[in-house]
């Protein structure tokens, strides 16, 4: 299935139904009088998460969603039937904008949670409404309302727990299939993901859900290479895995790229909690894997972590790491 995290689309309630203008006319009722229902509501549009869908691709080639119109009054003091609602189905983690596509109306982060985004039309008034002491025989009805309409954007942002991060090649496709049943998409050339991939770890009977962000390179923020279209996925992450390729022979260089990358996005990314791991130390004897160690530390202070995703070296200690910064 194709992945798709943005989309515009246009929404339109139903009109209310108009009410009736109707005289009662039988046999030997000499004062028949007014007899017209009103009609009926329009329905509303309503945005729904729903738990099974990862992708907006279904607002991709149908962009224009009306709901049910009311039904008009009839005789007999019959009421119009109320207009369908329209329920659009969305992914958990969808995120409802105005057409500016900057003014956030609302996130839907949970299963089932639900917003109603255009009210239908108020229903119109039949002549019966209108009857009187002065006037007992009105012929006025009102026409049904017009139902709200508006262009909204829809935006996915990934919900995961754990966020992995790096360079083009580093690794991030393979280390999740690894962890994860998931069966992303892994060639050796310069992104191979180019849309997130999901997968659920399990550790101890606890379970984290992992999410592979396509490569980040410098100028990232600004659109360049994939640009900062997936940056907006790592927002959602309770902490991130950095993945280092340590055969890389500017480490620290590429490091410090990405984290700079990630603050210009937003300064909440650099303050999320962050798993360093150096990935391929199966490539290069041991004396080099620590002479580059003790380069990078002697720059950045924090815990390295080693690992070989062919070998399946040190796959359980990352595990661990992950599961402990969610559950801490």
């Amino acid at each position: 299935m194709k992945f798709l995290d943005q989309a515009k689309i246009y929404v339109k309630a139903g009109n209310g139904g108009s009410g009736s203008s109707s005289f009662r006319r039988e046999k030997f009722v000499e004062f028949g009088g007014p007899d017209g229902g009103d009609g009926g509501n329009g329905g509303a549009v309503i945005f729904v998460a729903e738990e099974n869908l990862n992708t907006l691709i279904d607002f991709r080639f149908q962009q224009h969603f009306k709901a049910g119109k009311g039904q008009d009054g009839m005789g007999k003091q019959k009421t119009g039937k109320t207009g369908n609602d329209l329920i659009l189905k969305v992914p958990i983690g969808t995120q409802i904008y105005e057409e500016d596509n900057n003014t956030l109306i609302e996130d839907l982060k949970q299963i089932g949670q639900k917003i109603v985004i255009a009210e239908g039309g108020k229903k119109g008034l039949g002549n019966l409404r209108f009857k009187s002491s002065t006037n007992r025989a009105p012929r006025k009805k009102t026409k049904g309302a017009e139902g709200e309409s508006l262009w909204v954007w829809l935006q996915l942002k990934v919900i995961a727990d754990i966020g992995i991060i790096g360079m083009p090649n580093a690794g991030k496709s393979s280390l999740l299939s690894k962890l994860t049943k998931a069966k992303p998409k892994i060639a050796n050339y310069p992104f191979t993901t180019l849309n997130p991939n999901l997968g659920v770890a399990n550790y101890r009977d606890k379970e984290i859900t992992i999410a592979d962000i396509p490569g980040l390179i410098e100028g990232a923020h600004e659109g360049v290479g994939l640009g900062d279209k997936f940056l907006r996925h790592i927002e959602r992450c309770k902490s991130l895995v950095h993945l280092i390729d340590i055969t890389e022979k500017n480490i620290l260089e590429n490091y410090l790229k990405i984290r700079k990358e990630l603050s210009k996005y937003s300064d909440n990314l650099t303050k999320k909690k962050e798993i360093i791991v150096f990935n391929k130390v199966d490539i290069i004897n041991n004396e080099e894997t620590k002479s580059k160690i003790d380069i990078f530390k002697k720059k950045i202070k924090k815990n390295i972590y080693k690992i070989s995703i062919v070998q399946n070296k040190g796959l359980d200690t990352i595990k661990k790491l992950m599961v402990g910064s969610v559950y801490r």
